[in-house]
Order: C-alpha cells, then sequence, then structure tokens
C-alpha cells in the first residue's frame, strides 16, 4: 500500500498531462544550426545543407543493407560522420548522399548519375538482380538532414496525413495488378518501377522575429525535409525532363545480350518558409501522425489504473493476513498451544534450508541485479531526454557501458547469496557470474554475427567492434566483478533469522494449485499483463522503423513491473508455505522470470501477425535477437521476484516467536 500510496500522486500528474492541450515536443539532441545563403556565410551559419543515407531495411526480412549495396549513387566517403558503439551494434550506417543542396536555392531536375546496364555484362546482370530484389522486398531508404529524418507524407484512407521515416527505393507491380498503390500510372504487371527521381521539400524557419534571428542575421533553422520519390522515365540523360509522367518500367525478365538500359537520376529542391513552426517543435509532425499512437495512451493509462489496484488489492490482503497470523502465533501460550502451529510457521526450521544448484542462482541472481540496475538508469537518463530518438545509438551506448560498469554489483550480490548457501567455492563462483550470462548474450550475438556477415548486410558488426566489445567484457566488467566478489566474500555470511534443522522436513502431497509449475505458469500473467502494450511499441520501433519516444510510459511501466513481481511472486510464496512447501528458492526466481516466457509468445505472435518474413535467415536472425531479449528479460523478473520474496521470508520469520 505505501508503494500503492506513493504511485498515486505520479499517476495524478500523468493525467493531469493528458488532459492539458498538447505543447511542443522537443527531443534534444544536438544545437540547432543555423543556415544562410552562400553569399552571407560566416562562422555563425553555412549554406551547405548535407544529405546523409542510411542502411536500408524493411518488414518483410530483418536484412538490411549499406546503401551502396544497391548500386545507387554515391557520395563523398570520406566526408561519413563518425558513429557511436551503439549505432555500429544496430547496424547503422550513416554516409553522405550524392546531392548538393545549397540554402534557399531551388533546384529542378539536377542529376546525380546514370547507371548503365548490359545485358551481356555479368557484373550489369548482378546489379540489376540486387536493385530488383530490393524492390520486390520493398526496401525502404533512410534519409538524414540536420539530424532530422527525411520523411514522406501520405494521405490515410480516414483523410488524416502520415508521415514515415523512410519511403521505399521502388514498386513491384505483381500478376494481379496490385503492389503499386503510390500512383495509378504505374500498372504494368510484372514489372519494377525504380524511384529515381526525388522533389525534397525543405521547410525552414526564418528567425526574423526570434533573438537568434536577429543575433545571426540573415539566417534559417530547418524544420522539416519531406521527400516525393517517382519513377520517371529520362529519354534524353543531358537533359532530363522531371515533368514528364511516363514511368520508368522495368521487365521481370532478364536484358538480353547486346541490349542496355539506363537509369538517370536526378532530384529537384524546394524551399518553404514557415515561422509558425519553431525550430524546438519540429519533430511534432513525425510523433503526432505515428499510427494508432493518441488511443495507446488511453490504453496503457487504463492498464496501468488496473494493475496499481489489483496489486493495492493484494497487498492489503497479504497484509491483513499476515497481521493475523503473526498475531495469533505471538499469542500462543507455552505447553500445548506450542504444539498447535500450523501453516507457514511450521517449515521454519527448513525455510533457509539452501538450495539445490545454488551456484547458478547466485550467478543468476548477480547478473539479473546487473541488468536490473542497467534498466533502471538508462529509463532514468531517457526520460530526461539525453536518449532520445534525435541523439542517435545514445540508448544502446549507454545501456552497454552501464552494464559493462555494473559488473562491481553483480559480483558482490552473487558472492554475498553464494556464501549464505555455505559455498565455499568462491573463484567458480566469481568466474561464473563474469562469464556465463554475458557469455550467453554474446555468444548468440556472434553467431548471428556469422549470419548477417554471410548475407554481406550492413547489420553485420564488423571484426574490429566485436574485438572492442571483447576487450570492454574482459577488460572492464570481469576485472569489476573480481571487485565486486572480494568485497562480498569478505562480509559475513548473511544471519538467517531462524536455525535450520539438520534432518529436512517431509513435505506433505500438495495440491494441483500448490504445484511447482502451476504456481510458475500463473507467476507470470500479472506482470506480462502490464507491459505487453508497451511491447507492442518497442517491437514495431525494433523491426518496423517505427520511432519509439514514450519514455516516460516505459519508466512508469517498469515501476509497476516491479510491484507487480514483487507482490505476485511474494502471494504464491506465501500460499506455498502455507502448504507446507518450502523449496522456495528457486520457485521465487522461476515465478515471475516466467515473464519472459509471455514475453517469447507474444514475439512468436508479432513475427505472424505483424511481419512479413519468409527467407530462413531473416527468421533465424528475428528468433536469435529475441532469445537475447527474452534471457535479458528472464533474468531481470526472475531477479525482482527473488529479491522480494527473499525480503518476504526474513521479515515474517524475524517477528513471530519460535522455539
Amino acid at each position: 500500500m505505501i508503494l500503492l500510496s506513493g504511485l498515486l500522486p505520479l499517476l495524478g500528474v500523468v493525467l493531469l498531462h493528458l488532459a492539458t492541450p498538447t505543447q511542443a515536443f522537443y527531443l534534444p539532441g544536438l544545437a540547432p544550426v543555423n543556415f544562410c545563403k552562400k553569399t552571407d556565410v560566416s562562422s555563425t551559419c553555412k549554406s551547405e545543407i548535407l544529405l546523409y543515407v542510411n542502411r536500408l531495411n524493411t518488414e518483410e526480412s530483418v536484412i538490411p543493407y549499406e546503401y551502396h549495396h544497391f548500386d545507387f549513387c554515391l557520395g563523398e566517403e570520406q566526408n561519413s560522420p563518425v558513429e557511436n558503439l551503439g549505432q555500429v551494434v544496430f547496424g547503422e550506417r550513416i554516409r553522405p548522399g550524392p546531392y548538393k543542396i545549397q540554402f534557399l536555392e531551388n533546384q529542378q531536375c539536377a542529376t546525380t548519375c546514370v547507371k548503365t546496364y548490359k545485358g551481356d555484362d555479368p557484373a550489369s546482370n548482378r546489379r540489376m538482380m540486387v536493385l530488383k530484389k530490393g524492390i520486390s522486398l520493398n526496401y525502404q531508404h533512410h534519409w538524414i538532414v540536420d539530424n532530422m529524418p527525411v520523411t514522406w507524407c501520405y494521405p490515410l484512407e480516414n483523410g488524416k496525413q502520415y508521415c514515415g521515416i523512410g519511403f521505399p527505393m521502388g514498386c513491384l507491380v505483381r500478376s494481379d495488378g496490385e503492389g503499386c498503390p503510390i500512383n495509378s500510372i504505374y500498372n504494368q504487371p510484372m514489372h519494377y518501377y525504380p524511384f529515381n527521381h526525388v522533389d525534397l521539400e525543405i521547410t525552414y524557419h526564418s528567425g526574423q522575429s526570434e533573438d537568434w534571428g536577429i543575433q545571426f542575421g540573415n539566417s534559417g533553422r530547418i524544420i522539416s525535409v519531406k521527400v516525393t520519390p517517382k519513377s520517371i522515365k529520362h529519354t534524353d540523360k543531358e537533359n532530363p525532363n522531371c515533368l514528364s509522367t511516363e514511368p520508368l518500367a522495368i521487365s521481370e525478365n532478364s536484358l538480353k545480350a547486346g541490349e542496355q538500359l539506363e537509369i538517370v537520376y536526378t532530384y529537384s529542391v524546394k524551399f518553404v518558409k514557415n515561422d509558425s513552426i519553431k525550430w524546438s517543435s519540429r519533430w511534432d509532425y513525425i510523433l503526432e501522425s505515428m499510427p494508432h499512437t493518441n488511443i495507446q495512451w488511453f490504453s496503457i493509462l487504463n492498464s496501468l489504473v488496473i494493475v496499481l489496484f489489483l496489486s493495492g488489492m493484494v497487498a492489503m490482503i497479504m497484509l491483513r493476513t499476515l497481521h493475523k497470523d503473526i498475531a495469533r502465533y505471538n499469542q500462543m501460550d507455552s505447553g500445548e498451544d506450542a504444539q498447535e502451529e500450523f501453516g507457514w510457521k511450521l517449515v521454519h526450521g527448513d525455510v533457509f534450508r539452501p538450495p539445490r544448484k545454488g551456484m547458478l542462482l547466485s550467478v543468476f541472481l548477480g547478473s539479473g541485479v546487473q541488468v536490473l540496475v542497467m534498466a533502471m538508469i538508462t529509463l532514468a537518463f531517457a526520460c530526461l531526454g539525453f536518449l532520445s530518438p534525435a541523439n542517435r545509438g545514445a540508448l544502446m551506448t549507454c545501456s552497454m557501458v552501464l552494464f559493462v560498469s555494473l559488473g562491481t554489483p553483480a559480483g558482490y550480490v552473487s558472492a554475498r547469496i553464494y556464501k549464505s548457501f555455505g559455498g565455499l567455492k568462491w573463484k567458480s563462483n566469481v568466474i561464473l557470474t563474469s562469464i556465463v550470462c554475458p557469455g550467453v548474450v554474446f555468444s548468440l550475438f556472434f553467431v548471428m554475427n556469422l549470419v548477417l556477415w554471410g548475407e554481406n548486410s550492413s547489420g553485420a558488426v564488423p571484426f574490429s567492434t566485436l574485438i572492442a566489445l571483447l576487450a570492454l567484457w574482459f577488460g572492464v566488467s570481469v576485472p569489476l566483478t573480481f571487485v565486486g566478489a572480494y568485497f562480498g566474500f569478505r562480509k559475513r555470511a548473511l544471519e538467517h533469522p531462524v536455525r535450520t534443522n539438520q534432518i529436512p522436513r517431509q513435505i506433505p502431497d500438495q495440491s494441483i494449485y500448490t504445484q511447482p509449475i502451476p504456481g510458475i505458469v500463473m507467476g507470470g500473467v500479472l506482470p506480462f499483463g502490464c507491459i505487453f502494450i508497451q511491447l507492442f511499441f518497442i517491437l514495431s520501433s525494433l523491426w518496423s522503423s517505427q520511432i519509439y519516444y514514450m519514455f516516460g510510459f516505459l519508466f512508469l511501466v517498469f515501476v509497476i513491473l516491479v510491484i507487480t513481481c514483487s507482490e505476485t511472486t511474494i502471494l504464491l510464496c506465501y500460499f506455498h508455505l502455507c502448504a507446507e512447501d518450502y523449496h522456495w528458492w528457486w520457485r521465487s526466481f522461476l515465478t515471475s522470470g516466467f515473464t519472459a516466457v509471455y514475453l517469447f509468445i507474444y514475439c512468436c505472435h508479432y513475427f505472424v501477425t505483424k511481419l512479413s518474413i519468409k527467407d530462413s535467415a531473416s527468421t533465424f536472425l528475428y528468433f536469435g535477437y529475441t532469445a537475447i531479449m527474452v534471457f535479458l528479460f528472464f533474468l531481470l523478473t526472475g531477479t525482482i521476484g527473488f529479491f522480494a520474496c527473499f525480503w518476504f521470508i526474513r521479515k515474517i520469520y524475524s517477528v513471530v516467536k519460535v522455539d
């Protein structure tokens, strides 16, 4: 109830925020950049607008490819920005685009390059096949200007406009005439339409009525960049006509010997002034147009309210029941009444008996604490805006750095728990704590990286980055784990409130409700119920190129998850103790940890219903990454449930009179 009452004011703040009019939503990343005409370039503004291209991906495959993989026009490679660790691990490959853009200089049908394909050239045929495959799988471009995603906006059936952060490289009209809804003139069955022309509309704020505009002179700040892709058949590559309505259609058949195909890539640039939108609000139109966002806010809130009150009810039942039990036990006189012990007090001599496989449990708990603290700090930074989508790769970088740096609490917790079990193999404990769980994650990641290498994907982490990750693991995380274990083993063993009998007590036959497996299966239902709505957004950001920005709600959901895991595990643990089953160590860990199994089932559901993946490599990669996520979530939730139950049992057995 204390936790519930503490969260109600926070819930009220969220409700008040949702009830107020929408304000500008600013995602902090880089500082504003001022642009000016080429003739007015100074130290405070620049005229050249750099357009960067990123990897291409699709919902029909989880294998991304670099921009040059599809034989597009290339920019100057030496001007590529430096990517952080998170960007490299996530597979981002940001490169300079081939487009030359100057501030306030409109361009009409400028030529980027001309790509020639010859039927009797095997290399040309291979490049054409790669291009066709990318179009057929609906691979999406992801461009960046001024640290803003270039968006493709189009109307929806409900009359609203949706602005996505990617746009297709082309479209394929299938044999039934479907597959290219962008334009009705793209209608030849079994023909590919590469989008070889883009119209770029750059909206800017002039700053005429702003302090920064007066300070920096005749300049502007970019608010948005929107793209409209087109397929145009240029008959004259020297003087292309971008007003032509005839699309470039490529047959599904390969080029014949002596046949030649030229694809002329062009672009147009148009600048639009808009002083009604401030630079700090420039992300709003992207976030507000995301599908299902508005209705999900209220769905999330409704789910959290239900979970909060369910948790409150559980807490009240537990407190009232335990209060009566403890009062009854402590009021018993010596003699016959003392022999009438029943329920959870009967197992006081066995409740702290060390479990089987105590070494493995202590290792899991140490790594679980590592993941738990990492998640808490990462979410706190994200709520403060330091890890917003504008700060690319920061979320992944922060998570990995924190995980590596938190080896000390992992070693300390594992050592304390293992020592309380009476374990003597301290060297094995610290080595396993520093190796087992990180090793499982790295092994899965390495195997999937081999698959990406085999597919020539941009998602494959370079060998140098793998060496850097190993250096962080063995050079930072492992030594810190040894340091934590050193202090953990130097501490005195945890003193339990009751002594453990030498002879284990026989456990009576259990009903189906107090059997281990039914309790474990039921234990994960409620915690999963408070996160499954957020899971849709998280998985969409991972696999469907959606922007995830609701870190405030995610933090609130995380708090509710901790409370729900704790109270559910305590409740089931109490029922098992009342049934005289004292094997609670592993059961408490697995009860809340079973939430990860429901997470895996939901990921399978998302794979079947939301994605169109068909190839075996993508399927293997999807479930490989899912396995990493599920394993870490298993450690997280299992650790929460264990320590909640551990605290609860020590508390109740310390306040009763035991002869």
